[in-house]
């Protein structure tokens, strides 16, 4: 139930057409409002969400198996990654309760690790005005850092729908509920996932989809800052500053992010002033492709 309780996921509520940055440049725009697409779509955002789904099986796995160790049911575990999906913060909840502390103490923690998901939710929010609330709080629910990643690039080629989104959401989160049944199960047999190197799985899922995302020289340039961020931050812990790891990936992301401000800040390109002007962006960029 802690699990349940401590997954942070801010509501993508929906916002007016007016509320699209208009100071993103043109190439920038992320996509006119969501539509909600067709049942081929659904099958699309499955396809796109199937890296995340390799690279949540190893770490549901991870998570299942110390669940196992520190005492908790196979239902108890199931129940908390169904109702969770929070990665890190389910890892820090479950560490927290075996090492004898309170529901309030594991529910702090989680939310303080999962607070970027308020931002992500913000930057989604202006282009999915248009989708029905029971789809839309599913999409909310399966925001991740994963998804959100997926999803983002999808609309900046255009093809992004409700059910494209869904479908990213339901696959990453079938990996990683089968991830923690299998790793409950068979965690006895598999020992310390580590050897298997489990522990390298995410690291390892983000970096091809950086590799895959990243159109540009700056973009490029953005995320080696980040990693450099991160890096620097472990051996200044390691030197001695008191600096928990959990804060590592939040302080390099919100640091890089607000480089990037000045680094993208000259792009050239008219302003748009609207999701119709964002349409008409894309469709201009779709007949120069």
């Amino acid at each position: 139930m802690v699990c349940a309780a401590a997954r942070l996921r801010a509501t993508i509520l929906p916002m007016s057409k007016s509320t699209i940055d208009t100071t993103l440049p043109a190439h920038e725009v992320i996509a006119a409002p969501v539509h909600d697409g067709t049942s081929a779509d659904f099958s699309r955002g499955m396809k796109l969400g199937m890296p995340i789904f390799l690279g949540y099986l190893p770490v549901g796995t991870a998570f299942g198996i110390l669940a196992n160790q520190y005492g908790f049911s196979l239902l108890a575990a199931l129940v908390c990654s169904g109702t969770a999906l929070a990665g890190a913060g389910q890892f820090i909840a479950l560490a927290t309760l075996a090492a004898g502390g309170n529901a309030v103490t594991a529910l702090i923690a989680c939310a303080v690790v999962n607070l970027r998901y308020v931002l992500f939710s913000a930057t989604l929010s202006p282009y999915v005005s248009s989708i029905r609330l029971g789809p839309l709080s599913w999409i909310a629910y399966t925001l991740t850092d994963e998804s959100f990643a997926i999803n983002t690039a999808d609309m900046r080629s255009g093809k992004c729908s409700a059910r494209s989104m869904a479908g990213v959401g339901l696959i990453a989160y079938i990996g990683w509920l089968l991830g923690t049944a299998l790793g409950w199960m068979f965690g006895t047999w598999i020992g310390d996932p580590t050897r298997f190197g489990i522990d390298f799985a995410m690291a390892a899922m983000f970096s091809a989809l950086f590799v895959a995302l990243a159109e540009n020289t700056k973009q490029v340039l953005c995320g080696i800052l980040a990693g450099t961020l991160v890096c620097g931050l472990w051996f200044a812990s390691r030197a001695g500053v008191a600096i928990d790891q959990n804060w590592f990936i939040i302080i390099a992301s919100l640091a890089a992010a607000t480089i990037a401000l000045f680094i993208f800040k000259d792009d050239a390109s008219a302003p748009v002033t609207s999701a119709q002007d964002a349409e008409i962006v894309l469709t201009e960029e779709e007949d120069r492709g």
